[in-house]
C-alpha cells in the first residue's frame, strides 16, 4: 500500500503593510502629518456711496468713514455728482462705482444711502461684479424710487421737466437749485426692481418715519429675498438720529 499523498501547501497570506502609525517610520517616534498656514484672506475695500443731491461730505458718510477709521479701515467715498450734476443718471453711478472695484483686486463691502443704495444694489447685480462684491449695507435705498418721488412733483411740474428739458433740484451739499436733465427720469424708468436678484448677503436700515422713501419699499424689497435682512429703525429718512444704532447693527453685519 503506498503512502498517502503530500497535503497541498498552506495558502499564502496577502501581502499587508507594516502595522506602524501614519507619519510614523518603523522604530521611530510618531510623527504629526505636515500643516499649513491659511490661506490669507484679502481685506475688502469698503466703497460708501452717498445719497441723490447730496456729497461725500454728507453727515452719514462721513459718520461711517469715523467710525471705520478707528478701526484702521479706509472708507473710499466717490462723488457721484462727478461735478456734472444736471446730467447725473443711475446708469452713470453705476458705471462709475462698477469702475472702481474692477480697478481693485481684492473684494467690495458696499455701503450705500438712498440713491446710493439703489446704486449698489445695481452694481451688485452686474454680471461681472456679483462675486467681487462681499456684502452689501444699505441705509434707507431708493427702491420704488420713481414711484413714490414723481407722485409728489405733480404732472404739471413733470410735464414741464418734460418739455423744458431739466427741472430745478436743490442740491444739500451746495445749499442751493441745479438744473437736472430729464434724462435722468428716462434712464431711471430702464430699472426694475424685480430684476435684483443677487444673492449677496444684505442688511438694510430704513426708518419707520420715512416720509421721502416709505420702509413699505424696503419690506416689500426684503420678503421675497432671504438673503436680505432688514432692520427697522423710529427715524426719518435722514436717519441721523440713530446713528450709534445704524453703526451696531452694520458693525456686527460685518463682522468688525
Amino acid at each position: 500500500m503506498g503512502l498517502p499523498p503530500n497535503p497541498p501547501p498552506p495558502p499564502t497570506p496577502p501581502h499587508t503593510l507594516p502595522s506602524h502609525t501614519f507619519g510614523q517610520t518603523h522604530g521611530s517616534a510618531p510623527t504629526r502629518p505636515p500643516t499649513y498656514p491659511p490661506t490669507p484672506h484679502p481685506m475688502p475695500q469698503y466703497l460708501y456711496l452717498h445719497g441723490f443731491a447730496s456729497s461725500p461730505q454728507s453727515a452719514k458718510a462721513q459718520a461711517m468713514k469715523t467710525r471705520l477709521a478707528a478701526l484702521g479701515i479706509p472708507l473710499l467715498v466717490p462723488d457721484l455728482n462727478q461735478g456734472d450734476f444736471a446730467h447725473l443718471t443711475l446708469s452713470r453711478q453705476i458705471q462709475q462705482v462698477s469702475a472702481l472695484i474692477l480697478s481693485q483686486d481684492q473684494p467690495t463691502v458696499l455701503i450705500g444711502s438712498s440713491l446710493g443704495g439703489l446704486t449698489a444694489a445695481w452694481v451688485a447685480q452686474q454680471a461681472t461684479l456679483t462675486k467681487r462684491i462681499e456684502k452689501l449695507v444699505l441705509l434707507a435705498p431708493a427702491f420704488q424710487f420713481l414711484q413714490q418721488w414723481l407722485p409728489r412733483l405733480g404732472p404739471e411740474t413733470l410735464a414741464s421737466w418734460r418739455t423744458e428739458g431739466t427741472l430745478p433740484v436743490y442740491h444739500y451739499t451746495e445749499q442751493r437749485q441745479l438744473p437736472l436733465d430729464y434724462r435722468f427720469i428716462t434712464d431711471a424708468q430702464g430699472y426694475r426692481d424685480a430684476d435684483l436678484q443677487a444673492n449677496i448677503p444684505t442688511l438694510m436700515l430704513h426708518g419707520t418715519h420715512d416720509e421721502t422713501i416709505s420702509i413699505e419699499a424696503s419690506r416689500a424689497y426684503a420678503a421675497p429675498r432671504p438673503w436680505v435682512r432688514l432692520v427697522e429703525l423710529p427715524s426719518d429718512h435722514a436717519l441721523t438720529d440713530v446713528e450709534p444704532e445704524i453703526w451696531q447693527h452694520t458693525q456686527g453685519f460685518l463682522g468688525l
